[in-house]
């Protein structure tokens, strides 16, 4: 997958979408980490309406002396009396968006996701917060993670969320299906047989869903947790290197097992090729 992945998390959905994210009220910081850019809320500034109100009023009387002046000087009065009232609008609006909480717009694309329920929202930010750490200790394993690595871990989040989406229908129509009384059904009606049918479909495709989503979260974890056992035999070796340096006065280097090493090297490789043949 070559396109870009953006996650946008607001207070009642995730959307997930291949395009960047419009944002209907308040404001957001964007953390890009290769080809995946988060969208996070920022907190709601506080400000009230009169409080904006009041600022604008404060602002505005220095620009109408500003026209005053150019009026004096023999300018036209328009230019600055219009590049004021663009200005207080301007900063009116930034100030509204600035107090209101963060509400993305639902995108039009029929390729984007949108996940509602709490269950399937904390499934998907569970996996970015592991994809960050995975992202996180990249810097550090120079040589070991191409594009491809990014690539994979960035449709490992793009296949979660299309399946968590499919979980998240099942759920509502397990729900319903389950809403639906039989009671008063007489036994043997093939109402109740074709009901009973649909119930048990809907069960298995929930159970294959999940099991899907335990599989690329699983991926996920393996491959964080192998990264950063690397990292810190790493840092152990070096940390023991350096202190038996100290003990024997500068000694020649000590010997590191090398084999162990390329041991935890190759957990980390693994774990990439995992993912990739996750999705094929």
């Amino acid at each position: 997958m070559d396109r870009e992945l953006y996650v946008g998390i607001d207070a009642t959905k995730i959307v997930v979408s291949a395009r960047p994210i419009k944002v209907r009220t308040g404001r957001v910081s964007r953390h890009r980490a290769g080809s995946v850019t988060e969208m996070l809320p920022v907190a709601p500034s506080g400000a009230t309406r009169e409080e904006r109100t009041a600022f604008a009023c404060r602002l505005s009387l220095p620009l109408a002396f500003l026209t005053a002046l150019a009026a004096a000087a023999g300018a036209p009065w328009w230019l600055p009396a219009v590049a004021s009232v663009v200005t207080v609008a301007a900063v009116w609006r930034r100030q509204a968006r600035a107090a209101a909480e963060t509400d993305f717009e639902l995108p039009r694309d029929p390729q984007a996701r949108v996940l509602l329920a709490a269950e399937e929202r904390a499934v998907l930010q569970r996996a970015v917060r592991v994809a960050r750490r995975v992202r996180r200790a990249w810097p550090a394993l120079p040589g070991m993670v191409d594009e491809a690595a990014d690539h994979s871990l960035t449709s490992a989040l793009d296949d979660l969320a299309t399946l968590l989406v499919r979980r998240q229908e099942l759920r509502r129509l397990r729900s319903g299906l389950a809403a639906v009384p039989g009671r008063d059904v007489p036994e043997g009606s093939p109402a109740l047989s074709a009901l009973s049918e649909q119930r048990d479909q809907a069960e298995r495709l929930w159970r294959e869903a999940g099991r899907e989503v335990n599989r690329i979260l699983r991926s996920l974890d393996r491959t964080a947790l192998a990264q950063e056992s690397l990292l810190r035999e790493r840092h152990i070796g070096e940390t023991a290197r350096h202190a038996e340096l100290a003990l024997a006065g500068l000694a020649p280097a000590a010997t590191v097992n090398h084999s162990e090493l390329a041991d935890r090297t190759d957990a980390v490789i693994t774990a990439y090729r995992e993912l990739e043949a996750g999705r094929n």
